[in-house]
């Protein structure tokens, strides 16, 4: 049987989880300076939207053990996507603000991608 192509992927019902290097800048041989860890699923049916949570861990100098956790919606395929800082530990304790992601560059075969994260957080 041969199958219709597929026009309207939305990955609703896939999780997908992410342990990626956080670096200080877009390059992928920018300073890193811990991990973005967590994971993504797809939460929209008609569209590609993603229930995503993730935390920046950060590593290395003045941040390192401290997190900022993100909890949000992203649809993946929006110039800007905002999401809300929701809270933080370490040096980010009690942090709230958000993030504006901007996809720098993609695969869409095989799903890579570099995301920029701009935040704009407030801490104690």
């Amino acid at each position: 049987m041969i199958q219709p192509p597929v026009t309207n992927i939305s990955y609703f019902g896939a999780i997908s989880m992410i342990d990626n290097a956080l670096t200080a800048r877009v390059p992928m041989n920018s300073t890193v300076l811990g991990q973005a860890q967590g994971f993504y699923a797809g939460a929209a049916q008609k569209e590609l939207g993603f229930l995503m949570a993730m935390n920046f861990a950060f590593k290395t100098g003045k941040y390192n053990g401290s997190t900022i956790t993100i909890l949000g919606r992203n649809t993946a395929l929006s110039e800007v996507r905002e999401m809300p800082i929701v809270g933080g530990s370490g040096l980010f304790r009690f942090a709230r603000g958000y993030v504006e992601a901007r996809t720098k560059w993609i695969n869409l075969k095989n799903g890579d991608a570099t995301v920029e994260y701009s935040c704009y957080v407030l801490h104690y």
